[in-house]
């Protein structure tokens, strides 16, 4: 139980800083958005960088965490997608939304942190294996549910090649692809250059905490809570159990990355799901309730997936 408390406490307490912070106007919404801003187009993009440039990739690809993670993320999705649909009697780009807030993991803000936290630096791999290629693999997906169910006249070409301009443009993309092709290049990083990405990569979790818990302050309980409340449930405990039993019982996998694959699945939905609700004007309340009430459980249900690995020599 220390483990975990020695794990969880340094994370969300930082998180609980920045909310309460921007709860006490301490840090305005200027503020808040300046330090994102930071975060996600420089820290976080630089400190992938210089991680994935300097690991050593695996001689062998290990495809069973990768399908073990995203059967869960798009079983939930076409779960929830459906309860949405048929059982509430939502819009097919309503339930789009919900599904996505089902599978989408705060994988870079909370979920890396919460991993490095409690694997170090050995787990770096495949938490960054989930990372490049979770916003390729879904955003997609959900743009073409929404953009299908709303009969727009922009045809499938356009939806895919919208994604794709996107994602190239997408900073924490780059720092990816840039430290892969150093990486498979074999090209060093430059001393002095390596030395400013070092300090950037240490203040890049700890600001990112920051600013996520500043931007939750943002949020309120509205929309169909109950929805919401289901949406939480399947993404706290149906994806971590799911991958749990994917990664060990059907493929087999090494204990570090059973681990990886089951805590970034136990992460809360991520803010992305509150995004596109905005850019769609669709459920905007709901994914609000959503991400601010399954960042709030998960302190929970992470605790208990935590303890959970450990007692089973999952470390």
């Amino acid at each position: 139980m220390l483990l975990v408390v020695d794990i969880i406490l340094p994370v969300f307490g930082i998180v609980i800083l920045g909310f309460g912070a921007a709860k006490a106007g301490w840090f305005d919404d200027a503020a808040t958005r300046g330090l994102s801003l930071f975060v996600f187009n420089f820290a976080i993009p630089i400190m992938l960088f210089r991680s994935i440039a300097t690991t050593e990739l695996p001689a062998v690809i290990e495809w069973g965490f990768v399908v073990s993670y995203y059967l869960g993320v798009f079983g939930l999705y076409t779960l929830n997608l459906l309860v949405a649909r048929y059982l509430y009697g939502r819009r097919g780009d309503e339930a789009a939304i919900f599904g996505f807030g089902s599978g989408m993991s705060n994988t870079v803000l909370l979920g890396l942190s919460v991993i490095l936290q409690a694997y170090g630096d050995r787990a770096a791999l495949p938490a960054l294996m989930i990372i490049a290629i979770n916003a390729p693999l879904i955003f997609p997906v959900v743009t073409v549910s929404i953009e299908t169910a709303r009969g727009s006249g922009a045809g499938l070409r356009a939806v895919v090649r919208a994604s794709i301009i996107g994602l190239v443009r997408n900073p924490i993309i780059l720092g990816l692809a840039g430290g892969i092709a150093f990486n498979l290049l074999a090209i060093p990083i430059p001393g002095p250059v390596d030395g400013v990405a070092q300090l950037l990569s240490g203040a890049a979790l700890p600001c990112a905490l920051f600013a996520m818990g500043a931007s939750l302050s943002q949020f309120r309980l509205a929309g169909q809570i109950p929805q919401a409340m289901a949406t939480v449930f399947l993404k706290l405990v149906a994806h971590p159990l799911i991958v749990f039993c994917l990664t060990r019982y059907v493929f087999g996998l090494d204990a570090l990355w059973v681990g990886v694959a089951t805590l970034m699945a136990a992460m809360p939905t991520g803010i992305n799901v509150y995004l596109f609700a905005q850019r769609y004007q669709i459920c905007i309340g709901s994914a609000a309730t959503t991400i601010l009430a399954s960042t709030g459980f998960s302190m929970v249900t992470i605790s208990i997936v935590l303890y959970t690995l450990d007692a089973l020599g999952i470390r």
